[in-house]
């Protein structure tokens, strides 16, 4: 099997959407969020902001790849669904979970708005919007409500009281870099440019080098690591603790994104840094695979196997392997496919597992939830390989 040629990728990217196909699209708005392995829906009316971008992410960019109107249809389907029911212009916010198409909970989190804007930039790229303006109001709902300009990086959760939590963490700010590089390469304003190269400066290598180099989850209030925010709850699906191997391998990713656009060696010494790392901590000798979060001792604190971990570190491998070509990173890349393929992607019914146990047997028969897992990381991950290789419908 050759997993890093594009003929691979291509029919595999297939396999993954014809899971989702013939199931997906709610006929009363929005798409179907929570199925089992074999494709039958559970909690049909449950749900969440993230879910309902990142499948218009899905569908939108495999609309460009594979040239398929039906699929940019699919997604626009998807972007009415986000502006005339998640956007509720009496709360003048986004539903961040909806019960059967009405608000459940109008929480306003950063890491929400990162996948609106990261849904209009692929909007806009496949030709499905027509002009910057949704991306540009995004980016000001953002500024205003958000951004901690003494920090140059954004708050995280507003109450629907409107009161700013004082919680502060590194996974929105990077989603919201993968989202101002993603609206850069739509619109060409250098205003997401900027913005990505700040929140990469200020998290990747200030906050990283409060701890260690890497990259820790949870700060106070004024960015200061917060070793015990969740100590208990290392499991969690949105904040565990410990450092998590997943994110020193996205970052990986987004700093040669940005080193695509803006060319600096020192991101891609940092990838190098952080990808190396993570690996060598968290590859499982034993079963396969990179376990899902580590204490900052080095012990693992979560040894589970997350679908999306394993499908991030293998795009960032063969973007490291085309920066370098250091073949140390093709054999990852292979070896992170090898175990992916044998115990990751369901071979009966389609698309991948969500969270495996350490020796690859499985929690559930859930395959995708709402807010936990729609196959964007496994198609995006695809397509950013795909695009590494020299894909040009790929921006």
């Amino acid at each position: 099997m050759n997993y890093h040629s594009p003929e691979f990728l291509m029919t595999h990217c297939h396999d993954i959407l014809n899971f989702y196909d013939p199931r997906v699209k709610d006929t009363q708005g929005g798409f179907f969020q929570n199925f089992m392995d074999n494709g039958e829906l559970f909690d049909s009316g449950f749900k969440q902001l993230v879910s309902s971008t990142r499948i218009v992410v899905n569908y939108a960019a495999a609309g460009v790849l594979f040239e398929r109107d039906d699929y940019l249809t699919m997604a626009r389907h998807g972007l009415d669904f986000v502006e005339q029911v998640h956007w509720r212009p009496d709360a003048d916010g986004y539903a961040w979970t909806l019960q059967d198409n009405q608000p459940q909970d109008m929480t306003q989190q950063a890491y929400g708005y990162a996948f609106v804007l990261l849904a209009y930039a692929a909007a806009r790229k496949a030709g499905i919007i027509d002009s910057n303006d949704m991306l540009l109001k995004t980016y000001q709902q953002l500024e205003s409500r958000f951004w901690q300009a003494d920090f140059g990086l954004y708050a995280d959760e507003i109450s629907p009281a409107g009161e700013l939590s004082a919680y502060r963490g590194q996974n929105s700010n990077m989603h919201l870099c993968e989202a101002m590089l993603a609206a850069f390469e739509a619109s060409g304003d250098n205003i997401f440019l900027t913005r990505a190269q700040t929140l990469a400066e200020n998290i990747a290598f200030r906050q990283a080098d409060l701890t260690d180099g890497l990259i820790w989850e949870h700060y106070t209030t004024d960015f200061q690591p917060d070793w015990e925010y969740n100590k208990d709850d290392p499991k969690n699906l949105y904040r565990p603790w410990g450092f998590q191997p997943g994110h020193q391998t996205e970052w990986t990713k987004l700093l040669l994104i940005l080193h695509r656009h803006a060319p600096n060696q020192k991101l891609v010494e940092r990838a190098k840094t952080l990808f190396d790392r993570a690996y060598q901590k968290c590859w499982d000798s034993t079963h396969g695979g990179l376990i899902y979060g580590f204490a900052p001792d080095g012990s693992w604190c979560d040894d589970d196997k997350y679908f999306w971990v394993q499908a991030e570190s293998f795009a960032a491998a063969a973007m490291l392997f085309s920066v370098t070509q250091d073949q140390r990173y093709l054999e990852q890349y292979n070896a992170l496919w090898q175990y992916s393929w044998q115990h990751m992607v369901d071979h009966k019914y389609g698309a991948w597992f969500r969270v495996l146990q350490r020796d690859n047997t499985a929690y559930s028969k859930q395959k995708s939830a709402a807010g936990a897992k729609c196959d964007y990381h496994t198609l995006g991950a695809c397509f950013e390989v795909l695009r590494t290789l020299g894909n040009t419908r790929l921006k």
